[in-house]
């Protein structure tokens, strides 16, 4: 077990290039709420604030307007929840909830919340899950001990990445890779901020980095983001100081 910090994945966070186009810093899907719009719309902003390079939201047609009205300019919403595109680098189910079944992918992606209620869930080894601790309990209920075990012994088991999130978020691998994540201060404990944080991993998960890394990069930065936001901390608070906390990475 390793704590959390830039050491581990610095090296590996995107950084634009001259000859970038939006393309080329990776298309991110977002399958929109049917109610809980909100939680869609904060994750895509965080996943455009990390740098991804065109975030699309697919809703269903009666929340169309909603999504096309409030989001801001440079995202893109399609009145088809299951949009497809061949350049789609990476897919986030589940915040707010589902409008229907999981998308299967071929792709990484992320699932949180409504996805993880699913009644099958599409796995594959470039999936992260970001469950917190009662998710995670309905979700594995046969898995005890400890967090650390059981985390460890999800991620095998299911062969995919989990994000247990909590006052100390735990991150762990299939290989058995897993870091602890203890620099999240506690007024992250409010409504929205989990959607931002599936919005974060999605965002790198785009831009081709590695679940795990993107996993850890996603969690520290969402962390480091509440600390500078202070007191008061509201979710919407938390992608507008994305870009100073990337600052300090960027060469």
């Amino acid at each position: 077990m390793r704590e959390n910090e830039p050491a581990l994945w610095r090296s590996s966070l995107p950084q634009p290039q001259s000859e970038d186009h939006k393309y080329s810093r990776g298309v991110s899907r977002i399958v929109g709420a049917p109610e809980m719009t909100g939680a869609t719309r904060l994750a895509a902003t965080a996943c455009a604030r990390i740098g991804c390079g065109l975030v699309v939201v697919g809703c269903t047609p009666a929340t169309y307007d909603i999504y096309r009205t409030t989001l801001p300019a440079h995202i893109v919403v399609k009145p088809d929840p299951a949009w497809q595109d061949s350049r789609i680098t990476a897919t986030l189910q589940g915040p707010g909830g589902m409008p229907g079944a999981l998308l299967d992918v071929d792709h990484p992606q992320v699932l949180d919340a409504g996805a993880l209620h699913a009644n099958s869930m599409s796995l594959g080894s470039c999936t992260v899950i970001t469950p917190h601790e009662g998710e995670f309990g309905r979700l594995l209920p046969n898995f005890q001990g400890d967090r650390n075990v059981r985390v460890l012994a999800a991620a095998r088991e299911m062969g995919c990445f989990v994000v247990l999130k909590g006052h100390e978020t735990l991150i762990a691998a299939p290989d058995g890779r897993c870091v602890i994540n203890t620099n999240a201060p506690p007024t992250l404990a409010t409504a929205g901020s989990g959607d931002v944080l599936s919005g974060l991993i999605a965002g790198l998960l785009a831009q081709g980095m590695e679940p795990f890394d993107a996993a850890c990069a996603g969690v520290w930065i969402h962390g480091e983001t509440a600390r500078m936001a202070g007191a008061g901390l509201v979710a919407s608070d938390l992608p507008d100081l994305i870009p100073e906390v990337l600052g300090e990475f960027y060469l």
